[in-house]
Formats: structure tokens, sequence, C-alpha cells
């Protein structure tokens, strides 16, 4: 679990206070990556006291987050600083806090990124790092892995020392998340929850909190005497939850075959889960009626047709990393999953979308 955690609108104004006393001394300074689109916002960043030699590394979140990306910051921290740093601090949605969880771990383990993705390959502990989410949903606060498109997979890094040593949950660094985005990436919450409560996997540690999350979900995006402060709080409690459940259990269907959209089209994997639940009422019929009153209530039009101009060898690279995810698959379907869920069905799937 993650070991710190401040939660309340506002908290991100301790920042400094939570930081101070894990420097290390004047010539390790703290690393800020920071999501772009707060690069001319001085109403978060003027609240960052940067001393010494600490610096802010604005990256864009348009693409989803790889293991040659990683290894370039990594690298470029590692030589610009005097001193290892004393911590990292990643600012943004799933794609910055992953990139944060990743670039401490590199810092201290040799090789490249693409060397870990899988589960428990990580032999150093990460240096100090904070995850501080302005957007709700995806999980990655809490969760113990960062999921990189690498050169031949798109797969996390798993392992017990990826997970956040502080986590910040400030709701009030949400308020500016536009519509679409905020609904495709509460849906990663949502779908985590019936993945995770419908899995092979669970057990009453992990259905806990994916009980409670679900309930946040339908809340949020199903109700309407919520304020805008109350649901973005919600959520923010939602992703959190959900992003425990999944920790003591496994995401599914939608996750494995959306990494397969992610890695061949580039889709974002909030959008990219959408698309692919939409079509998944065999398997997950009750969380499926549920999406699709979320979607129509918030008036939300999913793109179609894009996997219809595929070549057979990219839908072939599709099936490649969809399926090489054998613990999702087991998750969802039961140890012959491999009878069900056979190249040409998942064929027939991806196709339809």
């Amino acid at each position: 679990m993650v070991s710190r955690v401040i939660f309340g609108r506002g908290s991100f104004n301790q920042i400094n206070d939570v930081l101070a006393p894990k420097r290390l001394n004047s010539k390790a300074p703290f690393i800020f990556l920071i999501d772009d689109v707060f690069k001319n916002n001085s109403w978060l960043t003027s609240r960052i006291q940067l001393s010494y030699d600490d610096r802010i590394i604005f990256i864009s979140s348009k693409e989803e987050p790889k293991t040659e990306q990683v290894d370039e910051l990594a690298e470029e921290i590692i030589l610009t600083s005097k001193e290892r740093p004393s911590g990292i601090i990643g600012i943004g949605g799933g794609t910055l806090l992953d990139l944060a969880k990743a670039v401490s771990i590199m810092i201290t383990n040799d090789g490249e990124a693409k060397d870990y993705q899988g589960w428990d390959l990580v032999k150093n502990p990460a240096i100090f790092h904070v995850g501080i989410p302005t957007i709700s949903g995806t999980g990655a606060e809490v969760s113990r892995t960062t999921v990189l498109t690498g050169p031949s997979k798109k797969l996390g890094i798993n392992s017990d020392y990826t997970p956040f040593d502080q986590v910040i949950l400030d709701s009030e660094l949400t308020k500016d998340v536009p519509k679409n985005q905020w609904f495709y990436t509460g849906m990663d919450c949502f779908i985590h929850c019936i993945e995770s409560l419908t899995g092979t996997y669970l057990n009453t540690f992990s259905e806990s909190y994916g009980n409670m999350a679900l309930d946040l979900c339908k809340q949020v995006f199903l109700e309407d005497h919520l304020s805008m402060e109350e649901a973005q709080e919600k959520l923010m409690m939602a992703s959190w939850h959900g992003g425990m459940s999944i920790v003591y259990s496994q995401v599914g269907i939608a996750h494995a075959m959306s990494y397969g959209l992610s890695y061949v089209l580039g889709t974002k994997h909030g959008i990219g889960n959408c698309i692919v639940f939409n079509h998944l009422e065999e398997f997950y019929p009750d969380g499926v009626k549920l999406f699709k009153q979320m979607k129509e209530k918030h008036c939300i039009a999913l793109p179609e047709g894009i996997c219809s101009d595929l070549s057979d060898r990219e839908l072939n690279t599709m099936l490649h990393i969809a399926l090489g995810l054998e613990p999702l698959w087991e998750n969802a379907l039961g140890k012959n999953w491999k009878k069900i869920m056979t190249p040409e069905k998942l064929k027939a799937l991806y196709l339809k979308m």
C-alpha cells in the first residue's frame, strides 16, 4: 500500500511541508514531472517552492508513456543532477503518474525500462516518489504498476517498489478537466470495479474496495443531487478504492483489449477502455448495461469503426499484445480461458469496433 496519504480540498498547499523533511542535501534536487497543460498555469505551479537545483519538467500527456521516454528522462535527470535526486514528484493524470513511478525506479536500477515490464522484476527500491493526480479514475496514484508501451509489448512494471511513497489527493486540482476526458477516465475506474468484482481472482479484501468504488461511481455518473465539489471528491475516492481493488485482484477483458488498441493505434487508455467495454455484453452484461446508461446520460459519443481498415498484420499484432496478458484473461474467464477466447473470437470482437 501507499504508506502516506493526504486527502482534502486544498491539500496541495502542503506540498512544500511534505517534501522538506525528505530532502537529502542541497545538491540532491527534487524533480517535478508535470503535465504540460499546467505550463502557463501559475495557479498550480506558483505553490511549488523550488530550492537549490530543484527542477520542473513539463511533459505532454497526449500520448501513452513509453519505455524509451522513461529511459530518456531518467538519463537526463541523472546526468544533470549533482547527486541522486531527493525525489520525483508526478503531477497530472495517469500518464504523468506512471512516468514518475517508472523514472524513480530506473534511477536506481540498471538497464532499460523494457527490461522490467512484467511482474516482480525490479531489484532495487526506487527513490522517494510522490503522486499528485489532477484527474480521477486511473487508479495510478495507488497501483503497484506503471503501464508502459515498449518496443514489443504494452505492459506494466509491476513490483512492490512501484507504488508511491506519498500521495496528495486534492480534488480541487481536477476542476478544469474537460467533460469527455472526465468521463473516459472516470469510466476507467468503473471498469476496474466491474472487472475486479466479476473476476476469478476476487477475494474479500479486493471486493470491499471494489464495492465502495462502484457505489461512488454510480453516485457520480447517475445521480443529479451532487454539487460539483462533492462529485469531484467522490470520484477521487472512487479512483483510489478502484485502484486498491485491482491491486489485490486484477483487471480483465476490456483492459487486455485496450492495451492492443493502444499499442497498434495509439488509442489513449481511458477512451480505449470505453470503446472496448461498449461491446462486451457477453462477458459483463450488468456492467455494460450500466455503462451505456452513463454514456447516454452524459451525451458521450464513442468513435466507431476504428479497426475496420487495419491490415492483417496490424490485427495480428493487436491480438498478440492482448492475448499476451494472461493474468487478465485468467481473471476474467478462468484457467481455461484459451478455450473461450480464441484468436478468431478476439479478432471478431475487435472488428466490431
